[in-house]
């Protein structure tokens, strides 16, 4: 009964969504998401969460529960808007692919063709660290897009982060590689940032426009953007993490001493809380920088809109944004020698999923970001899978690490499959 309770309350502090949803979700069960998640929220694992379901044609079920701040008892919404993160990474490489299609790029092409700051690059002598020596060969953007250029990182020494895209990449060029370009995996943003300015400099514009432009506009992802405006931060999910005690969640603090954010021209005022998502928003907002590795901000039924775009190999609504062609090297898993950690292979910029073991099964692609958001493409069953959460801490006192978060990824994704999945028609 306890539990049955808690569910109605859920449901009946989930705001009414749009008309277009209400009418895409017809006749759906919509507890069946709620009473798979409702405990992780009531064993302080998370503090909320939005979870949807697509298929190609039309959102199938989204659900909320708990809170998206827990100082303000304000209970998640449809509407609330989470930090993607590293999801956002799949928008650049995307928005790349589109640019091969217009015969402008070539993945297999080194990056110093387009990036002249890259021409001469060496590496790091991997027995003494002060020499360094040419590469066997040039850094290529398919290693960028697979987190195997050797790159250094945007936090290593002697790296200044800037938040101007142009003066953050010429530092990755002038540093040494940190090994040879495709003998070793480290997941690294600054590969994915310096695929981010290749599509500025090939497109000629600023690489948050072009995604605009190719990606967001075409698809109607009206309410994604790097950059919230008052309205949007006004739905922002808080971060939650575990007080000193480790006894109960609570919202990662602002920084109440300077309220707002100085903007350059007709770029809105935005109260600093963005800053407890992106450490350097401060600077991000007044150069209005668009961080290709995770500066994206969504929310569950827009990011579902580029969900079933890639479920449907790059079309939406009859059009076409990406080709069959980029959307297969995406999502296939790169041949390579190099061995993968974390488990899950890797397409260009899309991770792959190699077997069944844990989350979505084998053959789904997708990407997730560091506390907590989750989007997976299942072909197999024919789903777009969305799980939004923002977190520090995914973990319950007493278990293993990580062992929480199996079991809420598990929870989600078996849930929707068996309640929503059908086998794709050949």
């Amino acid at each position: 009964m306890k539990r049955i309770l808690l569910t109605l309350t859920t449901l009946l502090l989930t705001p009414l969504f749009p008309l277009h949803a209400a009418e895409a979700l017809q006749d759906s069960t919509r507890g069946t998401l709620t009473l798979a998640l409702q405990p992780f929220v009531d064993n302080q694992i998370i503090s909320g969460a939005v979870a949807l379901v697509a298929d190609k044609e039309k959102v199938l079920d989204v659900m909320t529960v708990g809170f998206a701040s827990l100082s303000t008892k304000m209970p998640m919404r449809e509407d609330t808007m989470f930090w993607l993160a590293s999801i956002t990474k799949t928008f650049t490489a995307t928005a790349l692919m589109t640019l091969v299609d217009d015969g402008k790029v070539n993945v297999d092409d080194p990056v110093e063709k387009y990036l002249p700051e890259f021409k001469g690059q060496q590496v790091t002598d991997a027995t003494d660290k002060t020499k360094t020596h040419p590469p066997e060969h040039r850094m290529t953007i398919k290693e960028l897009l697979t987190h195997t250029s050797g790159i250094i990182g945007p936090n290593d020494p002697p790296i200044k982060r800037n938040n101007v895209l142009k003066e953050d990449t010429e530092q990755y060029g002038a540093a040494p590689m940190k090994w040879e370009p495709g003998t070793r995996y480290e997941y690294n943003n600054s590969g994915i940032n310096t695929a981010g300015r290749i599509i500025e400099v090939v497109s000629g514009m600023p690489y948050g426009d072009f995604v605009k432009q190719r990606l967001l506009d075409p698809l109607g992802m009206t309410d994604t953007t790097f950059w919230p405006d008052e309205k949007q931060v006004a739905r922002l999910a808080m971060t939650s993490r575990f007080n000193k005690e480790e006894s109960a969640l609570e919202d990662l603090p602002n920084k109440p001493d300077k309220a707002w954010l100085s903007q350059p021209p007709n770029v809105p005022h935005v109260p600093l809380n963005v800053r407890t998502y992106l450490g350097d928003a401060l600077r991000a907002y007044p150069n209005h920088y668009a961080w290709p590795a995770g500066g994206l901000f969504s929310t569950a039924h827009d990011l579902a809109k580029f969900g079933q775009m890639m479920l449907n190999h790059g079309v939406s609504h009859g059009k076409c944004l990406v080709s069959e062609a980029s959307f297969k090297r995406m999502t296939t898993v790169v041949p390579s020698a190099v061995p993968m950690n974390p488990k899950p292979s890797i397409g260009l910029g899309w991770f792959v999923k190699p077997n069944d073991n844990e989350g979505p099964v084998a053959g789904s692609f997708g990407h997730n970001g560091a506390r907590g958001p989750e989007m997976w493409m299942d072909p197999t069953h024919q789903l777009v899978m969305i799980l939004l959460i923002e977190s520090m801490d995914i973990h319950q006192r007493g278990q293993p690490p990580g062992d929480a978060q199996k079991k809420l990824r598990a929870a989600f994704f078996k849930t929707a499959v068996e309640r929503y999945g059908r086998p794709a028609s050949h």
